[in-house]
């Protein structure tokens, strides 16, 4: 088959812009045949954006061919040709264009878009950008951005998506054209290609022993047996003993190793902890190696005294690090066998009777995105042995496909289920029954708390990382949470139409098997039954948009710069209920009883259908019914909870976005404070718990963290300790914070827009100075938008690029990798860039913080948590907020210098620093880099001669 695969690089995205370069690489199968390329004139001058992307100038296209010229020679090249690109309608406009233009009929052949072969047939792809996936799939790409360039990678790119059909077995092959038949589309062609070539080349399928019902499966049965452990004579040694071989196997595996003091005082400080039944709150800076700190001491603790080993994480990102680092490691260099598990919360995990019944039932609401989606998970059940959410890259259709066939508890069918024992919830579960040590994360172990230690089996030893995160997580899930569409989304689910609704597919199927007075009987219930979730709806419909109107209101009074930026955010006081409020408690009435009586109609009908759903075929839908009706409970519940507010000492407010208005709107409910809740769950009820991260302390001190977690700092009893660990890096030596001491204030609206001026200006400077390589961290969105755009125009000339996390992408990872990949560009990032973005080495040598990241003082939870301290005769904004923005600054401080030979830069450009009282709690905070202030006119040459010093 002949493929052309195309690429154009052009001055713009729209009808009216031009062609500047074209490529074009011809493929016969596999083999490259032939390749074309040249340059184009515009009628006008190459914008410089363009310019920046591509490297494409002005005088590179001066003598170049006019697009009739081109498109003369690439006509021919076309014919008889199956057309390939990478987002291949962008390409195929402009070539109709300019074809019609030049005189040409239309090009008529078939298109194919290497995006639709990546989602399907790389499911575990990080990204579909062509130049990451050429990276991954290690494919030669010297220059993207140039038409020539990308064509050839593109054509390569092609050559691999051939080259894994062929490897993919027979089944799948044919899932994924069944998949598409019913459309009448290129991709369903050459799907039906594909299916038929490989149905007869295979004469003896080699893949049969990997197919169960239909589906080829790379994870087999999980087993009963646990594995003997090996080397058991070392867990008899002492600890010690055990250290010092271990340290001598890593200076056999890594030569020039040599073990840090920080990492040797961690581990001992573990080891004694464990061994002393005593709970341990430990900070170590970047570069201590802390998961080696623990996990080392942890499971030979956890192993010679046959007690199982719980680690939590705040991200998954660290679950995934110590799963593919640092526990393969370890199981290479230990002396004795271990078996380490991660463990996620349900909902990350694929259900594969869900996912059968989907895909059988061509149940696909959005169409053919839904369709990706479902060739991309049947190619993934073909690779993956974990059914880990995680592992795939989905849309954002794709993550509404995967909550429709995620494992839930409510519809789990257990022993019961056709697929259990290939199941993928119930394996993560029964191996970390098996396991030494279980990696969690914070969300789960709070969770297990809620379903009463029924998810977690029984440990008395824990292990927190990024332990700053506990107390919030934990006010988190131990509260209640509703957003509008999860409530639309169950009722939908429930009544959705008669092709895909639970409820009028059980109709359909009673019909078809069913006649007499109890099938009448039947109907009728369900049409009542969907009567009263389609008047919920209506309920729920107009209850959220009073409640919409009524947080617009409250915020526009209390916060009009938020309510103007379009979030609102708005507490509401069981003590200070306006007086509407009882129209609306009347209103979630109705919808608590219509739903009430709609889940008790339900619960008969699955109670007449137990006996016979085997004879009606509706095994599956009794089970995504019963599931479905316990989520209805629950959304009910907490809506009326949250109505009625019966928890005194709980916050509750209301979140919305002005841009989506009624449909963005979160009820949440959370325990202002959770200290007690902590206390009775883990520090009374563990016998050890070490606590962990790079910022717990305040001024050197852990009184701040103890306090929001309930303990004793350094107990008499020594059941508490404390251990500030000195860092492994040389901070005076390798980074300098500077403060511009005359920089303004912001004060009012006219003050603010003085300080954005002042600031772009100022970051203009530096990061002409430092070529870029500039990370920018705000603690407002509606600024960093303001200062993205003036700062984009005014590093434009210099060849800086400027990215604006929201701007240019709200995905972190992308925006960081896009970052690293640049030359020379400035990162702009508010919340979630201040901590866990890693960006070692040249890419970033100035870090800048605009302002100190105090919490806004009106939001309800930092509200009533201040009301705590006033009752109790404290300073809130001493005692509280404070501490959380020095541990907020300390991480983003923590983002420059990753590395034993990282120097830079800090500009703190707030300086409530060096002119409040409060002021030295940041810097003296910070682990003892090289701080100066001065004029902001003296930043640039200092900075210069701080990074000469770095050259030097």
């Amino acid at each position: 088959m002949k493929f052309a695969v195309l690429d154009f690089e052009t001055t713009g995205n729209q009808p009216s812009d031009e062609i500047i370069q074209a490529g074009l690489v011809i493929l016969e199968d596999t083999e490259i045949i032939g390749r074309y390329a040249s340059f184009i004139k515009p009628s006008g001058p190459i914008p410089d954006f363009i310019t920046t992307l591509t490297g494409i100038t002005d005088e590179m296209v001066e003598n170049a061919s006019s697009v009739e010229n081109v498109m003369a020679q690439m006509a021919p090249l076309l014919e008889d040709a199956v057309l390939v690109g990478h987002n291949v309608l962008f390409d195929l406009g402009f070539l109709q264009r300019g074809l019609d233009v030049s005189g040409y009929r239309p090009f008529s052949g078939r298109v194919l878009d290497t995006l639709d072969f990546l989602r399907m047939l790389f499911p575990m792809l990080g990204s579909l950008q062509l130049s990451m996936v050429t990276q991954t799939l290690e494919i030669p790409h010297d220059r993207p951005h140039q038409a020539d360039s990308d064509a050839e990678a593109t054509a390569l790119l092609w050559v691999k998506v051939l080259e894994r059909f062929e490897d993919l077995d027979l089944l799948t092959v044919q899932r994924l054209s069944f998949l598409f038949e019913m459309e009448n589309t290129d991709l369903s062609w050459f799907l039906k290609e594909i299916r038929e070539l490989k149905e007869t080349a295979t004469s003896l399928d080699p893949d049969q022993d990997r197919y169960f019902r239909q589906f080829s499966l790379k994870a087999g049965e999980w087993g009963e047996d646990k594995k003997p452990r090996a080397g058991k004579e070392w867990l008899a040694k002492p600890f010690e003993e055990f250290h010092a071989q271990l340290t001598d196997r890593m200076k056999e595996k890594f030569p020039g190793y040599e073990e840090r003091p920080a990492q040797a005082q961690m581990i001992r400080e573990v080891q004694g902890a464990l061994s002393d039944s005593a709970h341990l709150l430990i900070e170590a800076g970047t570069g201590t190696g802390k998961s080696l700190a623990y996990l080392i001491p942890a499971l030979h603790y956890g192993i010679s005294e046959e007690k199982k080993i719980v680690v939590s994480t705040h991200t998954i990102q660290l679950q995934e690090q110590l799963r593919q680092r640092d526990i393969p490691l370890l199981q290479e260099l230990f002396p004795f066998g271990f078996e380490a598990v991660v463990l996620k919360g349900r909902n990350h995990y694929l259900c594969l009777r869900k996912f059968e019944a989907k895909v059988n039932q061509a149940d696909f609401a959005n169409g053919r995105d839904d369709r990706l989606t479902a060739a991309q998970m049947t190619v993934w059940l073909s690779d993956t042995e974990r059914g880990d959410d995680e592992e795939l890259y989905l849309t954002s259709k794709g993550n509404d496909f995967w909550q429709d066939v995620q494992s839930d508890a409510d519809s789990c069918l257990n022993r019961h289920c056709p697929w259990f024992r290939r199941c993928f919830y119930h394996r993560a579960k029964h191996e970390s029954n098996q396991a030494d040590v279980i990696i969690v994360n914070h969300s789960l172990l709070f969770t297990d708390i809620k379903a009463e230690n029924r998810l977690l089996p029984a440990y008395s030893q824990l292990i927190v990382d990024e332990a700053h995160h506990f107390e919030e997580v934990a006010a988190k899930h131990l509260g209640l949470e509703l957003h509008y569409l999860s409530f639309v989304h169950t009722l939908t689910w429930l009544y959705k139409d008669s092709r895909s609704g639970l409820l009028p597919l059980v109709s359909l199927r009673i019909q078809e098997h069913a006649a007499g007075d109890k099938a009448a009987k039947w109907l009728r219930a369900i049409v009542d039954v969907e009567e009263k979730l389609v008047e919920a709806k209506e309920h729920w419909d107009e209850l959220s948009q009073l409640l919409y109107d009524f947080a617009g209101m409250s915020a526009s009074a209390s916060d009009p710069a938020s309510a103007e930026a379009g979030q609102l955010v708005v507490r509401v006081k069981p003590a200070m209920l306006p007086p509407s409020w009882e129209t609306l408690r009347k209103m979630e009435e109705n919808i608590y009883v219509g739903l009430g009586e709609a889940s008790r109609q339900l619960d008969r009908l699955l109670n007449d259908w137990k006996d016979v759903q085997d004879d009606l075929g509706i095994q599956t839908l009794v089970t995504d019914l019963n599931g479905a009706g316990k989520d209805l409970d629950r959304h009910r519940d907490t809506l009326h909870r949250f109505m009625h507010m019966p928890e005194q000492d709980d916050v509750y407010w209301m979140e919305a976005s002005s841009q989506f208005k009624s449909k963005s709107l979160q009820l949440v409910s959370v325990p202002a404070d959770v200290s007690a809740i902590l206390r009775q769950f883990f520090f009374d009820a563990k016998d050890s718990i070490i606590l962990t991260s790079a910022t717990l302390s305040v001024d050197k001190k852990f009184h701040y963290i103890c306090e929001q977690l309930g303990l004793a700092e350094n107990s008499p009893s020594g059941k508490v300790r404390t251990v500030l660990l000195p860092s492994p890096f040389q901070y005076r030596e390798q980074a300098l914070v500077a403060v511009p001491r005359d920089f303004p204030n912001i004060k009012g609206s006219a003050a603010e827009a003085y300080y954005i001026e002042k600031l772009t200006e100022s970051l203009r400077d530096v990061a002409v100075a430092t070529k870029g390589r500039m990370l920018v961290l705000f603690t407002s969105y509606r600024m960093l938008k303001a200062v993205h755009q003036r700062l984009k125009e005014e590093l434009s000339p210099h060849g800086i690029q400027v990215l604006g996390q929201g701007m240019d992408g709200a995905n972190r990872s992308k925006l960081t990798r896009m970052f690293k990949d640049s030359a020379a560009s400035v990162l702009l990032g508010t919340s979630s860039f201040w901590e866990g973005v890693d960006i070692p080495g040249d890419a970033l040598s100035c870090l800048a913080i605009v302002r100190l990241p105090f919490q806004p003082p009106n939001h309800p939870l930092v509200e009533a948590k201040c009301e705590l301290y006033k009752e109790k005769g404290q300073n809130p904004f001493i005692k509280y907020s404070v501490p959380q923005a020095v541990i907020r600054f300390k991480q983003g401080f923590g983002r420059l210098v990753r590395t034993a030979t990282d120097k830079g830069t800090v500009i703190v450009y707030d300086t409530r620093v060096i002119d409040t009282a409060y002021g030295k709690h940041f810097l003296y905070s910070l682990p003892g880099p090289k701080i100066e202030h001065m004029t902001t006119s003296q930043l640039v040459p200092r900075i210069m001669e701080w990074m000469r010093s770095e050259e030097g």
